[in-house]
């Protein structure tokens, strides 16, 4: 008959061969506890479970954060509050958005304000507490849409599962949003085809822009059908101005 430490120990080994090391850790601490013996077997189970989980969800969000390009830029949304200096409107609008409600809608969020006014800042800090349960993925418009022009030239196969990658995304940041015009057609008919497919989808956008609305046509070289397709997509949910300084 086997004994119980030759039973731990095995069992041990195979939990980590399993790469189920928070379990493991998690066994052998209960074991060696006085209370192991009278111990309810369901909540044996349960807090073997809870712990491998717990683990498991850190490391998930680890590596959300990571693709996700929030690393190395701490956000914190309880920093996004009106003060002297920076007012957000309208009011009360970030508690709204720190329940993350937009994402389960699939609604849109842009934001709007001055360089330096902390739109960044704040897509990226309801990005990283996005990352706790979604997909979400932060971007500089300009690169992302130089970057997919070339590809689709280049590889047309491989834009086309870049694409399908971005719109299966929960939620999608396109900061400075057109901040240069854009003249290539091309980048045009990229940015229409994301946004497109992700509004037919119901999924999320968060959209930081130092240009009010009225300003795209501009942006996009007088192209007005192009203008109202991507403000119909993107403004029609929430729409964010924080404004500093004397303004605040």
């Amino acid at each position: 008959m086997e004994t119980g430490t030759k039973v731990l120990n095995e069992t041990l080994n195979e939990m980590r061969e399993l790469k189920l090391n928070a379990m493991a850790d998690k066994l052998q601490a209960l074991y060696e506890a006085p209370e192991f013996v009278s111990c309810d077997r369901l909540q044996l189970i349960r807090d073997l479970i809870g712990e491998e989980f717990e683990s498991a969800m850190k490391k998930r969000y680890a590596n959300r954060l990571k693709s996700g390009k929030f690393i190395g830029t701490p956000c914190e949304l309880d920093k996004c509050i009106d003060s002297r200096d920076r007012k957000y409107e309208p009011f009360g609008i970030v508690r709204t958005l720190a329940t993350l409600d937009f994402i389960e809608k699939g609604m849109n969020l842009c934001i709007f304000g001055a360089s330096d006014s902390g739109k960044t800042y704040l897509a990226k800090a309801l990005g990283a507490d996005a990352c706790q349960k979604y997909h979400v993925e932060y971007y500089r418009c300009e690169e992302l849409l130089e970057d997919l022009a070339s590809l689709k030239e280049i590889n047309f196969q491989k834009y086309k599962r870049r694409i399908n990658h971005l719109i299966r995304l929960e939620l999608l940041i396109l900061d400075d949003f057109l901040l240069h015009s854009i003249s290539d057609e091309e980048q045009k008919k990229v940015l229409y085809e994301v946004l497109e497919k992700r509004n037919e989808l119901s999924r999320s956008c968060i959209i930081c822009s130092q240009r009010e609305t009225k300003a795209w046509t501009v942006m996009l070289l007088q192209d007005e059908v192009s203008s109202n397709s991507l403000l119909k997509r993107v403004t029609k949910h929430y729409n964010v101005a924080i404004t500093t300084g004397e303004k605040a």
